[in-house]
């Protein structure tokens, strides 16, 4: 299995980007490849930027790397309760070139925060939304308190309910998808 994980942040110490590493980790025999977003910095999408750019080969590339892939996980940032501008902004400009964002890829869609919801709300608008830009997502999970049920030095969870969550909600990244 081919796996793709990232963030949807471009902080260089993402709490998310830590939370997806461990998780595609737990995918046992899949060859993994963790996107840092840092590397499709585009300009602020606009539809007069549209016009004078095309659609940018950053977009194209990061397509590509959905299209290489035979399953996904990306772990949401929390903004002021939604997707943080970086991801937002790349999403923008491949939501442009193909409504099929995700490209009928199965998907577990993660967040954490070191606050109580865990990154809820973003997770809920991301679960809710990639139907509609061609996820199949197979499941999800918010992991609240990231510094309290995470062990940064170790890089794993260290709470034990929560890491039986996410065992079980990357394992579904296994299971066929329906026939369509």
């Amino acid at each position: 299995m081919k796996l793709l994980a990232f963030a949807a942040s471009n902080s260089k110490k993402s709490i998310n980007k830590q939370l997806v590493t461990y998780a595609s980790s737990l995918i046992v025999g899949a060859t993994v490849d963790v996107l840092d977003l840092n590397d499709y910095e585009l300009p602020l999408f606009s539809v007069d930027k549209e016009e004078e750019l095309g659609h940018p080969e950053l977009a194209k590339a990061f397509m590509s790397k959905i299209a290489s892939s035979d399953a996904v996980i990306i772990s949401f940032a929390e903004h002021n309760g939604t997707y943080s501008a970086a991801y937002k902004n790349l999403f923008d400009w491949c939501s442009r070139a193909s409504k099929k964002v995700f490209q009928e890829k199965p998907l577990v869609l993660l967040a954490t925060s070191p606050g109580a919801l865990g990154g809820a709300r973003v997770l809920a608008a991301a679960t809710s939304s990639a139907p509609f830009f061609s996820g199949q997502v197979k499941a999800s999970l918010s992991i609240p308190s990231f510094y309290e049920n995470f062990d940064v030095e170790r890089g794993m969870l260290k709470n034990e309910a929560f890491k039986t969550k996410l065992i079980e909600a990357v394992s579904r990244l296994r299971e066929p998808l329906p026939a369509a």
